[in-house]
């Protein structure tokens, strides 16, 4: 299999870079540390393993043969503030991976963080289940009885992968969550990224050295940093920082248009410089994400990623779900999908998907 399709799986699912980079590297055993049963977290900090590439087992079939699909993963970028004592884990970008039966052609799309859903209960945490926005599950999830300064982002999880589940229809087979911080060191890591930027975004959040703007009644003050239109090559701070803004035209939709954006940078990227065929660099890479990353699944990560390593690159569609917002007069209460996003689920779950998005153009992310 060609280095450059089994490492497309990892950029396009920037969430889980390291994580589905794919087959031959050395960053799978560290990440899996062995099988688990379907439905266990496996989580926590890489476990050491032998540098080397793994190979099919001569007397078995090749890895990931066993897997034909579908497949869908959970990716989720989490804001975990460390610096403050029981700060639960949000889950601040949502995305999924699906992959139709046969493994030809995958799709990946964000779910709005403020998106109305309906969490069920979850009595591991004590959670008695509501309606409310999806950040909120993975919050909710990760609090663990007795413990209220030690939450849990893998058991946070949990929720959120029955939370997603349970609105789009579809089943979650793995997912990877990784933290702002493990993320800013990722781009760091492979040497920023370049990217278009396709609007003027002004940050909230940092000055123009990278630093974070003050704290003000009502907001933040003092110098902002701008990401201004055109092509532009973003380290580690400015990567993560330019994905998070959502108070800016088109809102959260243009911040998840973003984030697929960066996904698809980092894809190109990855591919760009072959880093498939410098197992040193990935070792680089994956200790410094040290244990920012977490990785929540059934299979072995190598051998989703040898399954997937075939899918054409001009067959990853991203694909943006429009929105609106819903409230009750002035009062806002989260999002909402369209008739036409909440379309493209059914006709995804179908099988359906390419002639549903041949029909309605709009909804395909353009790079």
């Amino acid at each position: 299999m060609e280095p450059r399709r089994r490492w497309l799986v990892l950029g396009l699912a920037a969430l889980a870079v390291v994580a589905l980079i794919a087959g031959g590297a050395v960053v799978i055993t560290r990440l899996t540390g062995g099988d688990s049963p379907a439905g266990t977290p496996v989580a926590g900090p890489p476990s050491p393993s032998p540098i080397g590439t793994p190979t099919p087992s001569p007397s078995g079939p090749p890895r990931g043969a066993t897997i034909t699909g579908p497949l869908t993963l959970l990716l989720v970028g989490v804001d975990t503030r460390v610096s403050v004592p029981g700060w639960e884990p949000h889950s601040d970008a949502v995305l999924v991976l699906h992959v139709p039966k046969g493994l030809g052609r995958a799709y990946l799309f964000s779910l709005p963080r403020d998106l109305l859903v309906d969490i069920p209960a979850f009595p591991k945490s004590g959670y008695k289940g509501g309606r409310t926005k999806l950040t909120h599950s993975m919050s909710f999830g990760s609090r663990v009885p007795g413990k209220p300064k030690q939450p849990s982002t893998a058991q946070g999880y949990e929720l959120l992968r029955s939370t997603v589940s349970g609105y789009t229809g579809l089943r979650i087979d793995a997912g990877a969550v990784l933290t702002f911080t493990g993320f800013d060191k990722l781009v760091n890591a492979l040497g920023g990224v370049d990217i278009y930027v396709d609007q003027r975004v002004v940050s909230l959040h940092r000055k123009p050295d990278g630093k974070y703007r003050d704290s003000a009644p009502g907001g933040y003050t003092g110098p902002q940093q701008v990401y201004e239109k055109g092509n532009q090559h973003l380290n580690g701070w400015q990567a993560l920082d330019y994905a998070r803004q959502r108070y800016i035209a088109g809102g959260d939709y243009a911040r998840q248009r973003h984030q697929q954006q960066l996904v698809r940078a980092l894809a190109r990227k990855i591919l760009d410089e072959g880093l498939a065929r410098q197992p040193e660099r990935v070792d680089q890479v994956v200790a410094a994400l040290g244990d920012t990353l977490v990785y929540v699944g059934g299979n072995r990560i190598v051998d989703l990623a040898y399954a997937l390593g075939g899918v054409p690159e001009n067959k990853f569609v991203l694909v943006g779900l429009p929105g609106s917002g819903v409230g009750k007069g002035s009062a806002y209460q989260g999002e909402q999908l369209t008739s036409e996003g909440r379309k493209f689920l059914g006709e995804l779950r179908a099988g359906r998907a390419d002639a549903y998005l041949a029909a309605h153009p709009k909804l395909v992310v353009k790079t």
